[in-house]
């Protein structure tokens, strides 16, 4: 394979179509979905000017990635420094995964990153045992599920008060984007940056007086027929009012018309609330990661 560097746009391609491949190649292999990495995308990071690290195949297809994304802003619920994310092909040998793994430590020391984090599914052993010959420890465990969904299982629209009515950014573009009041760094034009970002999907609802009380992102990747819900949030003086049931449930019905076939959501188990409400409507846990974290220096050949 041939090592290469992507930046910018040309690095969200690459990873999108590297993130393609392995869903293609596999339903739930891997920890990540493209929609994922386009959605970090909207928020500008210091790693957005790094040489991201990829290994292309002959034809020039990517096989392996070394990415690394900085949330040290506070942008992310589950990462607080530096993230990397090593992306293989579900076939990887374990040599493979070592040797994408030390090439991506030493990226980030070169990178000045003096540690990195990195989640892990709880079911790698090729992982954990690379990470923990590297001296990395589990900073925090089972911080994430990852629930998945057949279209054809989902519920039934969910009613919505009559003091709410639900939107899309395809009817309020003239307004403020709805995320940037918690997000002062988010940019709604780095989202149409993105391959799969779709005003259409972009679901909010508006109280009596105009003002976004909830709001859902759902994402649709036509090339794998999948889609993700990333992210979510109801304020909280709407709280206990069914609003996060009724765009979740109608997020996921537009994603089905739309032709997704298996939807991809992700939550904090100790969360209980989110939890409960994924899970009553359809949603299924398939894998939990730990989050690992050790200094970003490369072991010497």
């Amino acid at each position: 394979m041939q090592e290469q560097y992507r930046t910018g746009i040309d690095y969200l391609e690459a990873v999108t179509a590297l993130l393609q491949r392995i869903r293609s190649a596999h339903p739930t292999k891997g920890l990540y979905e493209a929609a994922e990495l386009q959605w970090w995308w909207s928020v500008p990071r210091r790693s957005d000017s790094l040489g991201q690290l990829f290994w292309f195949d002959d034809e020039g297809q990517p096989e392996a990635a070394a990415v690394m994304i900085d949330f040290t802003g506070g942008s992310s619920a589950v990462y607080d420094e530096a993230t990397f994310c090593p992306l293989f092909m579900p076939d990887a040998r374990p040599e493979q995964v070592a040797h994408v793994v030390e090439r991506g430590l030493a990226l980030a020391s070169e990178y000045g990153f003096a540690s990195v984090e990195l989640e892990v599914d709880r079911s790698d052993d090729v992982m954990c045992d690379v990470l923990t010959g590297h001296g990395f420890t589990i900073k925090e465990e089972a911080v994430l599920v990852e629930a998945w969904m057949s279209a054809g299982a989902r519920s039934e629209i969910s009613p919505l008060h009559d003091d709410y009515r639900l939107a899309s950014r395809a009817e309020t573009m003239k307004r403020a984007h709805h995320m940037g009041e918690r997000n002062s760094a988010f940019v709604e034009e780095r989202l149409f940056q993105t391959s799969l970002y779709r005003p259409d999907l972009d679901l909010l609802i508006l109280d009596s007086g105009d003002n976004c009380a909830a709001y859902g992102l759902f994402w649709y990747d036509p090339e794998i027929a999948t889609g993700v819900v990333e992210p979510m949030r109801t304020k909280d003086e709407h709280q206990r009012r069914g609003l996060a049931r009724h765009i979740l449930t109608a997020g996921v019905d537009r994603l089905a018309e739309a032709g997704a076939e298996r939807i991809s959501i992700g939550y904090e188990p100790d969360n209980p609330a989110s939890g409960h409400l994924y899970r009553s409507v359809g949603f299924e846990g398939v894998k939990q990661t730990d989050l690992f974290s050790g200094r970003a220096i490369a072991r010497a050949s």
